[in-house]
This record gives structure tokens, C-alpha cells and sequence, in this order.
């Protein structure tokens, strides 16, 4: 064992395998919405437009419940919100299953994404809270590499599972995390930095509105909003992008033979996640962002437009899984740390979900890219938005090694 998890308690353990549980079936139930959506377009009828459109209903909604779910994390407890997400976003996606028009799939989708927006809310700051400061990137990566974790294994189930059985047991199978919530009411206890601060009272939010606070919130939504819509536009399309035929700007690989694509591409993101954390600790925050953005900035332009050889795609997918998701456990450690804890909660969930907010129109805009000049091409645009990103960070303030107030 490294000499630097020697030093880490059971129960920071638990708090880091509570979260890092809840984020990974946060990722396999978001994601079996973009495996099932050429069933789903299909089944209803909907362009590419459309079937984005719906997608950004979830993502509008997970904003709506990150901010929800920050707020509720100062007033009840890190450990508690985080239960009442995972709840949520469980029971809903299992009940998007029974769908039987449209409408009915943005209500669902719409109440799955309250829980999925507020988990990372919830989850992140109890890690932050919990850990060392020195050891905090390396947390939050090691809990964000969880997303990797449910990615890969939603692109296992739905290769199962679609073909065979169609999408409505894919989601109905969604309820499976509601289980992980009985284990960490009765193992995981809420920081000891929460609990001396008491309740928060409302009034306490306002210094989100006052120098230094409202500079700091405003700049990390910005950074939030760019490389949030750069994620969804890419990730959201890349399993349709695999699977779809070449006349319509796809690799043609077809849904089962894509999966295995998508596994190589979420391996690489699995070690973006956790070497970020590493990388962070000993080098920066700012610095370390920088270089994952400006990779992703420069490999997503060749992957969207290497349709027609499924050997690049290959090459190219662990690469752009690497630095197109690593640099997120940036926003676990950064933001804990640029927020005093009376307020941690809801400053990390509106600023982060915020930016998601703005970024729910990623999906339908690269869908609309993607009906004028094909998905390559659309995939591509979505570069543009890391190197906004890299130009954002230079803004905020080195926290590396903070200690939390």
C-alpha cells in the first residue's frame, strides 16, 4: 500500500467508496439514455434534434436538483442528501421504463436528472470535507473515476441487454442503486467539519453575492458552462456517433461491436480520473486543468473525423477518454476549497450546476450540428469549448494544499 493511503481512516474509506458508488451508477443510469436512444428514436419517431432535445431535458433537470441538492447538503447533511439522491435518480430511471409517449419520457427523465444532478452536489463535498487537504485531488480523482466505472459497464449492459430485450428493461434495471443507499445510512457518518458548524443559517448565502465570493462563483460557473457543454456535445453522441451507419456520418460499428470501443475509450478515462487527482496534488490545480483541456482540445477534432477507420477510432478513443474526463475531479477539489463550509454546499452546487444548466443545450446543438453537416463533424465543434475552458482557469486562484474553513 502506498505510504500515503496508510494514513487514511476506515471511515474517510467509506465516505470515499460511498461516493465514488453513488457516482459510478450516477454514470451507468445517465448513460443508458444515450445507449437506448437509437431504440428510442425509433420507437418515436425523432430526428437527431429531438432525441438531443430530450437529453438536454435530463441535464436541465440534474442542474435544477445539483443546486437543490447543495442546499439541502448544508441543512441536513452531506451523508443524507447524498442517500435521498441516489434514491431518486434510481427509482425514476426504473420508471422511465414504462414510458409510453414522449411526454412521458421528459417527465422521467426530467425527475431521474434531479438525483443525478444532485449526487455529485452531495458526494463531492462530503470527500472534500473528509480527506486531508493534501491528499484531497487524489480523492476526489479516485471518486470521479467512478464515472469511467458506470460508462463502461452501461455500454456492457445495454450490448446485452438492447438487443435481446429492448430498452425498456435496460432502464427498468436502473433501480439497482437504491441498494447502496441502505449501506451508507448505516456506515457513513456526516464530516466533523459539518457537524461543529451546526445549522446554516439562510442568511449565510449572501456572501455568494459580495467580493470575493461572487467573482470567485461567477468565473467557476463560466469554467463549469464551458467544459460541461464541451463533455455532454461529445459524450452524449459518441455511442450513437460508433454505432451509426457511415451514410449518416457514423463509424457503422454497429451497438455491439461499439461497446467494445467505448470500454477502450472509458479505460482511459478511468486513469484520466484518478491520475488527475495525483497530478493536481503535486502540481496544481490550474496548471494540471490546462494540460487536460488543451489534449482534449486537440484530439477530439481527429476522433470526430476519423468515422471511416475503426482502427483510429480505437487508437484515438482511450486518448480523448483520458483528457476529455479527467480534468472534472478538478471541480470536487477546487471549488471545496475557494468556499468557506457554512456555505461549501450550495456554492459548489449552483456554481457547478449552473454551468450544467447552461450546458443542457450541448446535446441539441451538436444534434442540430450533427442533422447539417454530419455527427463527425458536430463532435469536432465541441473543441472549440475546452480551450475556452483552458482560458477560464487562469482566472481563479491556486488553492492546491488549502485547508478548508
Amino acid at each position: 500500500m502506498p505510504s500515503w493511503a496508510e494514513s487514511i481512516t476506515p471511515a474517510q474509506w467509506r465516505v470515499l467508496l460511498a461516493a465514488g458508488l453513488g457516482w459510478m451508477l450516477d454514470a451507468l443510469d445517465v448513460m443508458l439514455y444515450a445507449y437506448a436512444l437509437g431504440a428510442i428514436r425509433a420507437e418515436f419517431g425523432l430526428d437527431a434534434a429531438q432525441a438531443g432535445a430530450l437529453a438536454s431535458v435530463t441535464l436541465l433537470a440534474s442542474a435544477a436538483g445539483g443546486i437543490l441538492f447543495g442546499i439541502l447538503a448544508d441543512r441536513i447533511g452531506r451523508a443524507k442528501a447524498l442517500v435521498v439522491s441516489i434514491l431518486t435518480y434510481s427509482v425514476f430511471t426504473a420508471l422511465t421504463a414504462t414510458s409510453r409517449s414522449v411526454a412521458e419520457i421528459v417527465v422521467w427523465r426530467a425527475l431521474v436528472g434531479i438525483g443525478l444532478g444532485g449526487e455529485w452536489s452531495a458526494g463531492s463535498v462530503l470527500v472534500a470535507e473528509t480527506w486531508p487537504a493534501r491528499h484531497r485531488g487524489k480523492a476526489i480523482g479516485i471518486m470521479q473515476s467512478g464515472w469511467a466505472v458506470g460508462y463502461a459497464a452501461a455500454a456492457i449492459l445495454s450490448a446485452v441487454v438492447l438487443p435481446a430485450y429492448g430498452w425498456r428493461v435496460l432502464f427498468a434495471i436502473g433501480i439497482a442503486p437504491a441498494l447502496l443507499t441502505v449501506w451508507i445510512r448505516l456506515r457513513v457518518e456526516e464530516p466533523e467539519i459539518w457537524r461543529r458548524a451546526g445549522r446554516r443559517p439562510s442568511s449565510s448565502a449572501r456572501a455568494l453575492l459580495a467580493p470575493p465570493l461572487l467573482g470567485r462563483a461567477a468565473i467557476s460557473t463560466a469554467l463549469a458552462t464551458s467544459l460541461l457543454f464541451a463533455y455532454w456535445g461529445l459524450f452524449t453522441w459518441i455511442p450513437s456517433y460508433l454505432a451509426g451507419p457511415e451514410a449518416a456520418g457514423g463509424a457503422g460499428l454497429g451497438v455491439t461491436r461499439s461497446a467494445l470501443w467505448i470500454v477502450a475509450m472509458q479505460a482511459g478515462a478511468f486513469l484520466g480520473y484518478a491520475s488527475f487527482g495525483f497530478l493536481a496534488d503535486r502540481f496544481g490545480r490550474r496548471p494540471t486543468l490546462q494540460a487536460f483541456v488543451l489534449g482534449a482540445a486537440v484530439l477530439v477534432p481527429a476522433y470526430g473525423l476519423s468515422a471511416r477507420s475503426g482502427i483510429a477510432l480505437l487508437a484515438l478513443g482511450p486518448l480523448v477518454g483520458f483528457f476529455g474526463h479527467g480534468y472534472f475531479s478538478v471541480f470536487g477539489a477546487m471549488l471545496a476549497e475557494l468556499f468557506p463550509s457554512a456555505i461549501r454546499g450550495t456554492a459548489q452546487g449552483l456554481c457547478y450546476n449552473a454551468g450544467r444548466a447552461a450546458s443542457a443545450l450541448a446535446p441539441w446543438t451538436i444534434g442540430a450540428v450533427a442533422d447539417a453537416y454530419g455527427l463527425g463533424v458536430a463532435l469536432a465543434f465541441t473543441s472549440a469549448f475546452f480551450l475556452l475552458g483552458a482560458v477560464l482557469v487562469l482566472l481563479l486562484p491556486e488553492t492546491r494544499g488549502e485547508e478548508l474553513t
